[in-house]
């Protein structure tokens, strides 16, 4: 038998045997066969018969654009003139929520029969878009009451909350969703918050942080332990009315970003709650929490997107017209490869987001999408507002100008509504799965 010069016979069979014991996966230039999964691709619908088509992502349909157009109005005509002084005094003007409201954009995808537009859900992702491009925090105040208060309402709330307080939400009434507590941030589910069962109605004690729109809220879901001992399992979520004796909202947070909406401590002292209002089942408030968020997901990856698209509309027209060695700053190759690069991400960031909107629009599962979509366009709104200020100079950095404001408030997106490392381990936790 031929054999390598060196090698004897019995080094050949051991040589040989540890081939053969080799990893399929290890081998080299041998396919895995969940190495091609990402190719994998599914069948579409009879286009001829069912009367659809495949768009690009970017096309939307007439009410759609009709939506898109009229807020971008909305935001410069209406949110613009005042996005100064709310960051200032940290304190949203009531003419601009009013303002929501009365163009339907805090009831966009809710039936007419309850006062909403009737529009899709798609069409939330691009009103919050075109408001944050104006004001993160106004845009903000429109995601939270269209992707949480809403939609809890009408996926879990029976006939009668429905009839009560959907037509409320519409017209003048905030939501707030109070899950976060002092000792319970991304590990939601170790909240400490009791709801004790007396009768017909709960006893509601404990506290809450970080509750967005709890000054001007008009109704809270309260996320609350009915039985400590099945651990989360017993957190069921509760409809508790402003009015109700017990409930304080504390002092809002003297924020960095999004000022102008406010996110408060909410106490709960005794607060009596009938057991007509529990939303959903008993126990069931950990599944309602998660399938909330992971729509409000997308709603956040808008509210990135149109911020950072905002701060990157208001910086490249400069760069065109600051001049330096004799000609505008935005035509020095460096600079120019730079501006590629943010708008390259900025369509990718876009992408990701309409995908996921698009999935969770026609009830497909749209999870890690999600998460994929709220982690990158955190990230992009990062770069974005950073080579901004670093684009506009000396101006950038000061307050006469907005693009540090948009750098301040494009932080919180990689810490609300699941932090950028829980995004991370959600999609992390798919690929496992798929692979």
């Amino acid at each position: 038998m031929w054999k390598p010069a060196g090698m004897d016979t019995r080094e050949g069979v051991k040589a040989s045997k540890l081939r053969r014991h080799t990893p399929a996966y290890l081998a080299p230039w041998r396919v895995s066969p969940c190495v091609f999964r990402s190719s994998k691709s599914e069948l579409k619908p009879n286009l001829a018969s069912d009367g659809l088509a495949c768009a690009p992502l970017q096309m939307f349909t007439e009410e759609e654009a009709m939506l898109k157009d009229m807020v971008t109005k909305f935001a410069q005509e209406r949110v613009a003139p005042f996005v100064q002084k709310m960051d200032e005094n940290a304190k949203m003007e009531d003419s601009i929520i009013q303002g929501l409201f009365e163009q339907g954009l805090m009831s966009i995808e809710l039936g007419e029969e309850y006062g909403g537009t009737g529009a899709s859900f798609f069409s939330i992702i691009l009103a919050v878009e075109e408001l944050a491009k104006v004001d993160p925090a106004v845009a903000l105040v429109c995601e939270l009451q269209n992707t949480l208060t809403n939609k809890l309402f009408t996926t879990y709330g029976t006939e009668e909350q429905k009839r009560t307080y959907l037509p409320r939400v519409s017209k003048d009434t905030l939501g707030s969703f109070c899950l976060s507590e002092a000792g319970s941030g991304s590990d939601a589910f170790s909240l400490k918050t009791r709801a004790e069962k007396k009768g017909d109605y709960y006893i509601i004690n404990g506290s809450k942080m970080w509750i967005s729109l709890a000054e001007d809220a008009g109704v809270f879901f309260v996320m609350a332990n009915t039985d400590p001992s099945l651990g989360y399992r017993g957190i069921t979520c509760f409809i508790v009315d402003r009015n109700t004796e017990g409930l304080h909202v504390g002092k809002k947070e003297d924020k960095l970003g999004i000022r102008a909406s406010s996110t408060c401590p909410v106490t709960f002292d005794n607060v009596k709650v009938p057991e007509t209002n529990i939303l959903g089942q008993v126990g069931q408030g950990y599944k309602y929490a998660i399938g909330m968020l992971n729509t409000g997901r997308i709603g956040i990856a808008a509210q990135m997107l149109g911020l950072a698209q905002g701060c990157f509309d208001r910086t490249v027209p400069y760069t065109k017209e600051r001049v330096q060695f004799g000609k505008s700053v935005f035509d020095f190759q460096g600079m120019q490869h730079q501006i590629a690069q943010v708008a390259t991400q900025l369509e990718a960031a876009r992408l990701l987001t309409y995908n996921a909107a698009r999935l969770a629009e026609t009830g497909r599962p749209a999870i890690k999408e999600a998460s994929m979509a709220k982690y990158f366009t955190a990230e992009v709104a990062t770069l974005t507002t950073s080579k901004c200020i670093e684009w506009m100079g000396g101006v950038g950095f000061t307050k006469n100008y907005p693009i540090e404001k948009y750098y301040r408030d494009c932080k919180i997106g990689t810490i609300y509504e699941g932090t950028s490392n829980i995004q991370l381990s959600t999609i992390a936790k798919f690929l496992a799965q798929e692979y």
